[in-house]
């Protein structure tokens, strides 16, 4: 009875799959269409006696686009000096310069929305660049495989983080505020652990399905910017575990980290959680954990995500010999991860320079400077990559000057905003450097299979992002009040709360990734077989090739035999 119970299971997986997930489908349906009050707390029985004054609730929710940027929201926006006072004395002595208050801070709002989505559309399609150049750090018979993972987590990703990782990550971010987009007020509950006195925040929980008072205008506009913040942190392990994955393994990873391991951090860092906290509560840590980009909520969390899954899917078949001596094994377009790499260093100018979430007031005219310095860093990352590569072969590699500029560009991004055009420099060198020698260490030493060197240039590189804010920031940057000043300009504190964000950002993104592929694994789920592995996951994975050679062209056979490139072009890239 058991074994035959079990058959079937296997026999059906599909189908039962398919039913699981029409019915989550489902719930997740009923629940975003469930009437939910926007309003405040009810007024009490008429019967009853007035409640004691409670402290104000989030502000009502803005769908039309109407109700938000009211002037005296100007009151505390750098570089003004207006303040909640001049407000209430304009309200009975100068109503016209009232209302024309309302007017401005409705077009400072508008500069800041429009920014934040512009930026968020060029960090959008970063994804393609993602693609390129894991596609062409592939072979060819994985072309659709990779393409297509990259593809589609961008639709997985979203809907989960649509579902429940948006709420669970900035949930409570109304609490702190983000006074250039309005305050986001109503996402206003977040979870908390008290110790020695202090409320920690742990998780968000507001905001499912941007219903209910999170249906709003600015929400939005942050909601879309956040998205694609997560879409590049979980296309990232796509790299990592190619052509060795099953397709539903992928689908069910793209979901758990929209949903899970993204948010949690996020959350941690961005969200209003205890990471942030802690300079706040102890000025022995600076002014807390400071992310301005995401080093460690995007890169390092993706590039550890990736090492948990490298780790329990294991090496392609062919890529270590018996004695544990690796092997090459090409891509097979050197061109599109070229290309792709030159898309996400255009992209990266909305990754970093967006994260002020502005471009007028509070401190937001810096963002020509973030802008400079990502681009030097990534110059000087491709730059020393290149040399040292050519020192030590005698050749430039082609692959490890990709790997060099998205070394530098990930280095950069946690304290683009904090830095100088110097220090940028020093940093993207390096990044350079820190990722020829981390790809070959987790190669030889480690023995761990990377076909695109992703965990190198965003778990390495983005683990020394992190720190580097606590090293390099000069402390003339002021976002609205966040200022950052590193060990090298006198603050060791600021050092140790990049230290202690940065190996949290390793225990949880690796401890529960490295869980949960392990139990896909587990459940025959994560590894594809290996005839499918030697044959190419295009055609039993996905049922068609990349590219269809002309019958007269290729001789009528599948695939065509293809000339060993040189091996400078065999480094790993950075997808």
């Amino acid at each position: 009875m058991g074994t035959n119970f079990r058959q079937a299971l296997t026999r059906h997986r599909q189908w039962i799959s398919a039913i699981g997930l029409l019915a989550a489908i489902a719930a997740f349906t009923f629940i975003a269409l469930m009437p939910v009050s926007t309003g405040h707390a009810q007024e009490p029985p008429a019967d009853t006696a007035p409640a004691a004054e409670e402290p104000a609730g989030p502000p009502p929710a803005d769908r039309t686009g109407n109700g938000t940027g009211a002037g005296a929201d100007l009151a505390g926006v750098a570089p003004g000096t207006l303040t909640e006072e001049d407000f209430a004395a304009a309200e009975t002595n100068e109503p016209f310069a009232l209302k024309l208050a309302d007017m401005v801070n409705q077009n400072r709002l508008g500069i800041n929305f429009t920014w934040l989505l512009l930026t968020g559309y060029l960090v959008m399609f970063m994804q393609a660049g993602f693609a390129l150049v894991e596609v062409g750090f592939c072979r060819a018979k994985n072309a659709v495989h990779v393409m297509f993972t990259n593809f589609m987590v961008y639709g997985l990703g979203m809907l989960a983080f649509y579902a429940v990782g948006f709420a669970f990550a900035f949930g409570g971010i109304g609490n702190v505020g983000v006074g250039n987009l309005g305050g986001l007020g109503q996402l206003n509950q977040e979870w908390t652990v008290t110790l020695g006195g202090v409320d920690w925040g742990i998780l968000g929980h507001k905001g499912f399905f941007l219903t209910g008072s999170s249906y709003d205008v600015g929400i939005a506009a942050f909601f879309l910017f956040q998205m694609v913040f997560m879409d590049t942190a979980a296309t990232i392990p796509t790299g990592a575990l190619a052509e060795r994955w099953k397709w539903s393994g992928f689908v069910i990873y793209s979901i758990f980290i929209g949903a899970v391991i993204y948010p949690v951090f996020a959350n941690w860092a961005w969200g209003g959680g205890w990471l942030s906290q802690l300079g706040a509560h102890d000025p022995a840590f600076g002014h807390g954990y400071l992310d301005f980009a995401g080093s460690g909520v995007v890169h390092a969390v993706g590039g550890w995500t990736a090492l948990a899954g490298a780790i329990v899917i294991g090496p392609r078949i062919g890529k270590f010999n018996k004695d544990g001596s690796a092997n090459a094994i090409p891509g097979h377009n050197i061109m599109f991860a070229a290309l792709g790499t030159f898309i996400l260093a255009f992209g990266w100018f909305g990754f970093n320079p967006g994260s002020s979430f502005g471009a007028a007031g509070n401190g937001s005219l810096r963002i020509g400077m973030v802008a400079v310095v990502t681009m030097l860093a990534g110059a000087s990352g491709s730059f020393m990559a290149m040399g040292v590569t050519w020192l030590k072969s005698g050749k430039p590699d082609a692959g490890m000057m990709i790997n060099g500029l998205l070394a530098g560009l990930v280095a950069i991004t946690a304290a683009s905003g904090f830095v100088s055009p110097a220090s940028a420099v020093v940093i993207g060198a390096i990044a350079g450097v820190l990722v020829v020698y981390a790809v070959s260490f987790f190669e030889n030493v480690m023995k761990i299979d990377d076909p695109v060197g992703a965990i190198s240039v965003h778990g390495v590189c983005g683990m020394f992002g992190q720190i580097a804010v606590g090293i390099f920031a000069d402390g003339t940057a002021n976002w609205g009040g966040t200022t950052a000043t590193g060990a090298l300009f006198g603050d060791f504190g600021q050092l140790g709360a990049q230290l202690i964000g940065a190996g949290v950002a390793f225990v949880w993104a690796f401890g529960s990734a490295f869980v949960f592929f392990k139990v896909l694994m587990a459940v025959g789920l994560f590894r594809s077989k290996p005839e499918d592995e030697i044959a190419g996951l295009d055609i039993p994975e996905m049922g068609g090739v990349a590219y269809n050679w002309d019958e007269e062209f290729a001789g009528g056979a599948w695939p065509m035999p293809t000339p060993a490139p040189r091996a400078a072009l065999g480094g790993a890239g950075g997808g």
